[in-house]
């Protein structure tokens, strides 16, 4: 699963996070919904050894932004491989980007 930064409940309520002042109620409550399905998921696939995550690849040019975004393609992909390859023992139910955990 791709989520998004903007979706993020901890910077939903900070007004000094970055796009604080943009309201989109809409955008932010879906990508808030992605992360609790993934959490959901997580736990239901556990016992199955299903890993579920979400991950952020970032402002990504892409012919849905007429490529304007400031990552390549080839950048955005890597937190979706990163998360695709995880060890046995890596992380489920979470939300990441390059830097790692994101708060939700």
């Amino acid at each position: 699963m791709v989520s998004s930064s903007l979706g993020s409940l901890a910077w939903a309520s900070d007004f000094e996070a970055p796009m604080a002042e943009v309201n989109l109620l809409g955008y932010n409550s879906s990508k808030s919904a992605l992360n609790a399905v993934t959490v959901a998921f997580a736990k239901d696939l556990a016992p199955l050894g299903f890993k579920v995550n979400a991950g952020c690849p970032g402002y990504t040019a892409t012919d849905l932004n007429q490529h304007t975004g400031s990552r390549t393609p080839e950048q955005g992909a890597v937190i979706g491989i990163r998360l695709a390859t995880l060890p046995d023992d890596g992380p489920t139910g979470g939300f990441f980007d390059d830097d790692g955990t994101v708060a939700w």
